[in-house]
């Protein structure tokens, strides 16, 4: 009894020993399915290897650049006689330029005083040498030349140049009171000052003054001094001066062709005649404001009222000033009026 125990025991001892499956071998199914894990597991790991893969960025390398093949070309060396100018040329031309700031700026006397009497026997012996060669010398004054084979004269020293004692009371003195300055307005009344400016008038007759009495001529035609700034320097009238408001009349029958104020003129008239068989214009200018009645259009008579003398527009005092043109050109009106008013 106790041993059949022992051998059940024994038996069930073996029986759980085989059954563990360390102890059993894989069957052909759990071998292809364990492959199949394996193989499955292995395409995943590669999916996930090539997905990050993929997702790196691509970096490309740069092209090759092909650098242009610089042929060397051997340059001939330098001459020798360039070489050598090039070093002594410089010292050269600064020891010229030294020098010639030297001789320029130091005086002669830095080197010492030179001998006078030295100097002439040393020409006198040079000149002696050359007529014992035979040599003819030429003078400027009278006298014989030395022929070849004449006997040498003695050579006279230098000319030296003598000066009279310090005697300045012959010499013309200049004083500053000897010179002058004349203005050009005083040149302009010397040349156009003296012309006389006389006349008469009937104060009547088919051509007058612009006035019926002589009034005073204050400036004449032609080249003149400006009177003021602005005037001009070239005067093409004639400038009564007989007082402030004094009447003016025409000096011959005609047409207005312009009245009016304003400009260099002031109040002011022209009027248009046929003198003679002529085109003649005459201007009336500087009269006081408002003092004539005319405008354009008008008609007068010779002797007629044009205004009174004002000091309007440009004008450095009561006056008028009076132009007469034929045919478009400026006269004189002090010789016209002369030679055609009564």
């Amino acid at each position: 009894m106790t041993a059949d125990l022992a051998r059940l025991s024994a038996g069930f001892g073996d029986a759980a020993q085989t059954s563990t499956p360390a102890s059993q071998p894989m069957t052909r199914r759990e071998a292809r399915a364990a492959e199949g894990h394996v193989s499955r597991r292995a395409l995943r790991e590669a999916e996930r290897a090539t997905e990050r893969q993929a997702e790196r960025p691509v970096v490309r390398q740069p092209a090759a650049v092909l650098q242009p093949v610089v042929p060397v070309v051997s340059v001939p060396g330098t001459p020798l006689r360039t070489r050598v100018a090039r070093k002594v040329f410089p010292p050269v031309v600064m020891a010229a330029a030294a020098a010639l700031v030297i001789g320029t700026s130091v005086p002669s006397t830095v080197l010492g005083e030179l001998d006078a009497d030295a100097a002439n026997a040393a020409i006198g012996t040079v000149a002696a040498s050359a007529l014992d060669a035979g040599a003819v010398i030429e003078t400027t004054t009278s006298g014989p030349s030395l022929a070849e084979g004449a006997a040498p004269a003695e050579v006279p020293p230098s000319q030296v140049l003598a000066t009279a004692p310090d005697d300045y009371s012959a010499l013309p003195v200049t004083n500053r009171d000897d010179w002058s300055v004349t203005s050009y307005a005083e040149r302009m009344r010397l040349q156009y000052g003296n012309r006389s400016f006389m006349y008469a008038t009937t104060g009547a007759g088919a051509v007058r003054w612009p006035f019926p009495f002589a009034a005073e001529i204050s400036s004449g035609f032609g080249n003149r001094s400006a009177p003021c700034r602005g005037c001009s320097s070239y005067h093409k009238g004639l400038d009564f001066a007989p007082g402030y408001g004094t009447p003016i009349q025409s000096i011959a029958d005609g047409t207005v062709i312009s009245a009016g104020s304003g400009g260099g003129y002031g109040t002011h008239v022209i009027l248009e005649h046929v003198i003679n068989g002529q085109k003649v214009t005459t201007l009336y200018a500087h009269m006081a404001a408002d003092s004539t009645p005319l405008s354009a259009g008008d008609t007068v008579a010779a002797g007629d009222y044009i205004g009174q003398v004002g000091d309007t527009g440009l004008s450095t005092g009561a006056h008028l000033h009076f132009e007469l043109k034929l045919d478009g050109v400026a006269v004189d009106p002090f010789a016209w009026l002369t030679t055609n008013a009564s």
